[in-house]
């Protein structure tokens, strides 16, 4: 197949087209080529979605399929004006959703207003996504795939999220670990290769939410210490009490990566996936995902990047949680 990926030079964009360069698929990269180097064997195609005839090197073909990891409505509707392709594939987000409280919700969820005024930036990164899902739909009907990813992790992943669990078991800043007491909590942590191989296999067509296999917390954490080699203590620390350190959940500076304490965002680590499974949606082991992901960290000059705490808070958060030891 002749496929054109609208990116293609960032992580998931890079994955999507080794993927299907894997596959023995011809690979056009359409991107700007400021966030690194195409996959090897792919060709990049120079433009800019935010000026006018950016597509004007790639629209006189006919393609297979294009995939589009687009965050601004304008390019998307830019794109599925000017291209012709058998079938359109767009990458989406759980952020979509109007009510990411509810657990294991299904893609008929209600979604945000992509004409609302948003309350937060998150709320905005999801309207713009709606948005784009609405253009590649009234464009190409049946002919599109829209996939809601979760969580995407793995080896390169620039958020820091999936890696910084088993780098910290693996560069303790103590004697012990700070880890949320909070071992129910629900993560769905989608490796990027299991996500683009699926892209570029799938003939399906529809919504599907792209999200990993539901994993309570402790024992992701688990998985982590075991590829660490980890053999240290755990000190648990009540989500209360973390939350008035100023702890972060989720992501961020400060935070404790993948944990989510807010009632409010319960469902956003804990969707329906089963329709993408039945689609052919497949997943490798947890352990085999955070060891490549802690291999590539291992290469990172800077600790934590993204996301996670540095040697200096979490110390600092040890003292107090344990003032006799």
């Amino acid at each position: 197949m002749r496929i054109l990926v609208l990116g293609g030079t960032a992580w998931l964009g890079r994955a999507i087209a080794a993927a299907a360069l894997a596959a023995g698929h011809e690979v056009v990269c359409l991107a700007r080529g400021r966030s690194g180097s195409a996959a090897v064997g792919a060709r990049l195609v120079v433009a800019d979605r935010d000026r006018p005839g950016a597509y004007a090197a790639v629209e006189g073909a006919r393609w297979d399929a294009v995939v589009d990891v687009a965050r601004a409505p304008a390019h998307v509707r830019g794109a599925v004006a000017a291209l012709e392709a058998d079938r359109y594939v767009f990458v989406s987000t759980g952020n979509v959703y109007a009510d990411p409280s509810i657990v294991h919700a299904d893609e008929d969820a209600p979604l945000l207003d992509p004409n609302g005024v948003p309350a937060d930036g998150g709320e905005a990164y999801g309207m713009g996504k709606v948005a784009c899902e609405r253009a590649v739909q009234e464009t190409y009907g049946d002919r599109s795939l829209i996939a809601r990813a979760g969580l995407i992790g793995g080896p390169g992943d620039p958020s820091g999220r999936s890696g910084w669990w088993p780098w910290r078991y693996a560069h303790p800043a103590a004697d012990a670990v700070l880890v949320p007491d909070a071992e129910a909590r629900p993560t769905e942590l989608i490796d990027v290769r299991d996500l683009a191989a699926w892209l570029v296999a799938t003939e399906a067509t529809g919504v599907f939410n792209a999200v990993g296999p539901e994993v309570p917390l402790g024992e992701h954490l688990t998985v982590a210490r075991r590829v660490a080699g980890f053999t240290g203590a755990a000190a648990l620390a009540p989500e209360p009490w973390l939350l008035e350190q100023e702890v972060a959940e989720w992501a961020g500076p400060r935070s404790l990566p993948l944990w989510l304490a807010d009632p409010g965002w319960q469902g956003f680590a804990a969707r329906d996936g089963s329709r993408a499974r039945a689609a052919g949606l497949t997943h490798r082991p947890l352990a085999e995902t955070l060891r490549d992901v802690l291999a590539w960290e291992e290469t990172q000059p800077v600790h934590p990047h993204g996301a996670g705490l540095s040697d200096e808070d979490e110390r600092a958060l040890l003292r107090l949680l344990r003032p006799s030891t």
